[in-house]
């Protein structure tokens, strides 16, 4: 259906960050399965609580603009949980690396997430809707101290898994000598 508002422009973009959120929420939950860094894996329980919260305050935002929710499939989504589930089978076997991967996938829902609440609040900042601004506020805030969380938490993540890495090979160099 084409556009022609910016109102339907909003409501378009509404469904689709709520459908993204029921997505990462879903791969969220898939990659605190796989997690072994018990930082990263409290990292992840807090966030699915927050993304709880932000599908209820999508939920209020569409109630506040007379609308029921709805969702509209979300290919940035998709593809970002595609990306992630595929990076989970590719890390098979290396804990430390897949905890890395899962680091770096979830900041990568983040930063999509950042950007589609920041396009949101400047729509709703034009058309006046101060209660959707705030409302949306709560969710960009969240978002970004998440982003914030797992990017300070990616040189850890990274040392463990090169100490990993390297004792693994240390250990197969021992397992077959050179003559």
């Amino acid at each position: 259906m084409p556009i022609k508002s910016l109102q339907e422009k909003f409501e378009h973009e509404l469904a689709d960050i709520y459908d993204a959120e029921h997505q990462f929420l879903k791969g969220q939950q898939e990659m605190l399965a796989e997690a072994t860094d018990s930082n990263l894996k409290e990292m992840l329980r807090t966030h699915i609580e927050q993304t709880r919260g932000h599908i209820k305050t999508l939920e209020d935002v569409f109630s506040a603009i007379g609308e029921k929710p709805k969702r509209e499939m979300c290919a940035g989504a998709k593809g970002l949980v595609s990306e992630a589930q595929k990076m989970l089978e590719e890390t098979k076997g290396a804990p430390k690396i897949r905890d890395c991967a899962i680091a770096g996938s979830a900041a990568k829902a983040e930063h999509y997430e950042i950007s589609s609440y920041r396009d949101l609040i400047a729509g709703a900042e034009m058309m006046g809707q101060n209660e959707v601004v705030s409302l949306l506020q709560m969710n960009l805030e969240q978002e970004e101290a998440t982003a914030m969380l797992l990017e300070q938490s990616a040189p850890d993540l990274l040392q463990k898994a090169m100490t990993a890495t390297d004792l693994s090979q240390q250990t197969g160099a021992q397992a077959s000598p050179t003559y």
